[in-house]
């Protein structure tokens, strides 16, 4: 990533709040929650953010209930930075050849170490709503945060938010598998 962010006159960092913003949802795209998720003081990722809106990467939009509040979201040219970039062609190469069952188990472990690192942090967890202990599922098919009560779209489901709480019963990797 660090050499595909050079190549687009981006810092690692400023590639990785790119990144997160292209998969965050509407809870969660403010300069706050991409310092949570990038763990940095919020003055740093002012400094980011205000690089990538110089550029034209990223837009800010206030809130249509709370005008203190800001939003960002991906330009076109920001979208495009980020396809191009992640996942790094090093790690597609790495992945070439896996069939999808060695490539979901290393998913797996990958994320059960994240979520280990997180918990021995601190950190707060950042997953996709649909693993989410708030995620619900209802009884016509529909889809509803717990904690917001707001309806959820299948796409709401594969983005990351940062009210993400993560279930209490963890599957641990399989054994011999690092």
């Amino acid at each position: 990533m660090r050499r595909t962010g050079i190549g687009n006159g981006l810092q690692p960092v400023q590639l990785e709040a790119l990144h997160y913003l292209s998969r965050c949802n509407r809870y969660s795209n403010t300069p706050v929650a991409v310092a949570e998720f990038l763990g940095l003081t919020k003055g740093t990722v002012s400094q980011t953010l205000g690089v990538l809106e110089a550029n034209r990467l990223i837009e800010k939009q206030a809130d249509a209930k709370d005008r203190r509040v800001v939003h960002l979201r991906l330009t076109e040219a920001g979208a495009h930075v980020v396809a191009e970039s992640v996942p790094p062609q090093v790690l597609k190469s790495a992945f070439d050849g896996l069939s999808a069952t060695e490539a979901g188990e290393v998913l797996g472990v990958l994320d059960w170490v994240l979520r280990r690192l997180q918990q021995a942090n601190g950190l707060k967890t950042f997953g996709a709503c649909k693993t989410c202990r708030h995620h619900l599922v209802e009884a016509g098919g529909g889809r509803r945060c717990g904690l917001t009560t707001e309806a959820l779209s299948e796409v709401d489901a594969e983005q990351l938010c940062r009210e993400h709480g993560h279930p209490t019963t963890q599957a641990r990797p399989m054994e011999g598998a690092y």
